[in-house]
Order: C-alpha cells, then sequence, then structure tokens
C-alpha cells in the first residue's frame, strides 16, 4: 500500500479486500463467511427494508508506533451491538461471534490499517439486519450479519478546531421509551431533517433537546454532549440516548485527572455557565463546540473566544487518543492487541 496517501483520506469509504458474512435462520447462526464482494443479495420482502429491523456499530483499529495493531474497547461495542439487537427484537450475535467477526476482518485487511503517525485509523462496521421474507409487521426469522472495515482519516484533518451547532426544537430524533437507547438505523434517518438544515445554515451539527418538555440537551447529532464547569465532567441522563463508548471513556479518564463527573439533566439555560462544551463519539473523539446559537430565545452561547479548544477538552482528547494508539498508559484495560 505504499501509494497510498494515508495522511489525505477522508472519512469515508473505502472499497478494501474482504468482509465477513454470517446468516440466522432455523433458530441459529450459521458459519462466518469471507467474501470480497461489496454487495449483499437480500430479498425485496426483508424486514430490514421494510420495517427497519437494522442495527450497527462503529469501532476502529489502530496501529502504534511498536507496529502493533490496537482494538479499543471492543467488548463494550459487542455488549451495546446485542442490546441494541434485543431492543429491536433481532437474533442477537454472541460475543464470541462478534470478537471472532471483527479479529478475521481486520487480519485479512492489515495492509489498510493506516501506518503510526498518520492520524488514520481503520474502522471497523458491524451490522446486523432482518433479511427475511414479510409482509406482515412483525419480527424476521432470518437475519444477516456483517462485517466491514475501510481506513478512514481523522476527523479533523488539521487538527481539532471547535464547530458551532445548532439548537433544534421542532424534530425529534427518538422518543423517551423509543429506540434511542439503541444504535438502531432508523435513529439517524430521524435526525436527517435536522442535521441538514443545521449545515445548510452554517452550522457543523444540531443539538436536540428532549422531546417532552423541550428545554433539556439530548444529542448533539449522532454524538453524546458534555461540558466542563468548575472542574467538573457533566453529561446528559436521558431515556432516549445513545450510551456513548467515548463518553463513558471520557467520564473514568475525567475522574483520572481529580474531576468531579455528573451524568444528569442539563437545562438549555446552563449553557450560559459552561467553560467549555464538546461533542464526542468514535468519529471525532471530541468535537470541541465554538458556540450554540438558540434561535427560540435568540442567544448565543460561547465557549471558545480565542477560536482554541479549551484545555480541559485537549487534555481528555490527549489522554484517550494516546491510549488508543499505544502512546499512553492504559490503566483500565481497553486495549487488545489483534496479532
Amino acid at each position: 500500500m505504499e501509494h497510498m496517501d494515508w495522511k489525505n483520506l477522508p472519512f469515508g469509504y473505502m472499497k478494501t479486500d474482504y468482509n465477513i458474512r454470517s446468516v440466522y435462520r432455523n433458530g441459529k447462526w450459521g458459519p462466518l463467511e469471507i467474501s470480497d464482494s461489496e454487495y449483499l443479495s437480500v430479498h425485496m420482502a426483508a424486514t430490514g427494508l421494510h420495517y427497519g429491523q437494522e442495527i450497527f456499530e462503529g469501532l476502529k483499529a489502530y496501529m502504534g508506533k511498536d507496529g502493533r495493531i490496537r482494538l479499543f474497547r471492543w467488548e463494550e461495542n459487542a455488549k451495546r451491538f446485542i442490546k441494541s439487537a434485543k431492543g429491536l427484537i433481532m437474533a442477537p450475535v454472541p460475543q464470541e461471534m462478534f470478537r471472532e467477526a471483527i479479529f478475521k476482518v481486520i487480519s485479512l485487511n492489515k495492509k489498510y490499517v493506516p501506518p503510526y503517525g498518520s492520524g488514520a485509523s481503520l474502522y471497523i462496521r458491524p451490522l446486523l439486519f432482518g433479511s427475511g421474507a414479510e409482509v406482515g409487521v412483525k419480527p424476521s426469522g432470518e437475519y444477516m450479519f456483517v462485517v466491514f472495515v475501510t481506513p478512514v482519516g481523522p476527523y479533523f484533518r488539521e487538527g481539532v478546531k471547535p464547530v458551532d451547532m445548532l439548537i433544534i426544537r421542532d424534530v425529534d430524533r427518538a422518543a423517551p421509551k423509543g429506540t434511542g437507547t439503541f444504535k438502531a438505523g432508523g435513529n439517524y434517518a430521524a435526525s436527517l431533517r435536522a442535521i441538514v438544515a443545521a449545515r445548510d445554515g452554517g452550522y457543523a451539527n444540531v443539538i436536540f433537546v428532549d422531546s417532552v418538555e423541550r428545554k433539556y440537551i439530548d444529542e448533539c447529532g449522532p454524538a453524546n454532549f458534555f461540558a466542563i464547569k468548575n472542574n467538573k465532567y457533566i453529561t446528559p441522563a436521558s431515556e432516549s440516548i445513545l450510551e456513548s463508548i467515548t463518553n463513558m471513556s471520557l467520564l473514568t479518564l475525567a475522574g483520572d485527572m481529580g474531576m468531579e463527573t455528573e451524568r444528569r439533566k442539563i437545562a438549555v439555560e446552563e449553557l450560559a455557565g459552561f467553560e467549555e462544551a464538546g461533542a464526542c463519539g468514535t468519529a471525532a473523539v471530541i468535537s470541541p463546540i465554538a458556540r450554540i446559537f438558540d434561535p427560540q430565545n435568540n442567544k448565543v452561547y460561547e465557549f471558545c473566544k480565542d477560536g482554541k479548544p479549551g484545555p480541559v477538552s485537549m487534555k481528555l482528547y490527549n489522554r484517550l487518543t494516546g491510549i488508543q494508539y499505544g502512546d499512553e498508559p492504559d490503566p483500565h484495560g481497553w486495549i487488545t492487541f489483534v496479532e
């Protein structure tokens, strides 16, 4: 792969050599199969196409300075994949099968793991959908599990930069007691109207508020929200947000750094008192927020007056990415090596 311009990779899809597949039918999972095709043969009446029985995960493999490939907290992705499958009444993929599939697909595509120092990584996308033919609204009797990989560049190609966000109240991403806590494709489809409107208005992304009282912060587009105030790391508690593995990790690292941590309801008005704010997730790790505009109150909440990320956000970012690439100690045992 000497010809690859690793440092200028987009955060997008690129064909690799192999993917992994398995089908659940007659009450059991079939063997993991290797395919070199980018396409799936799916029945036109599959429940994944008609009734939204579809979930996915996203995780990354990182090349360390020592030439070893690292996976970050894959067990948490496996657990969330099982939780999401159960939430949509699908056949869960056992954790050991999930592990075998992701390790195998990385090994088969090792040449696509970007080199250390490029800022790039290998993105791994497991997905599960109802592949059985049903016309009535009911769970499928058949499911397809697929894992593919693609090398991706850093989310911020020119370094971490604070972004502007827009609060949206006329679109809901998910309802309380709905599917918001599961990593279901339908949640992302439901968020697109708001995200496109925000980006058309010049904002990087959208902040959703709760769908009942419309006064508490829920998600930051496809990511979790967090804020820093008085040496505290604060993130929303809600029935309708996806629990981010990145956010879970940042809560732990903030505690390691001597900060208090809080998971609670966050009213929009509290934004005025925060020192730093950001979005966190697998893609960007941390996306610091410069300004949040609230059109309902015609208010702008500002967090980065000098245009630079806040010091606590950057300390957390550097600590987490340092663990992922093997440059920092891993006291919590989050890294697994792919041999």
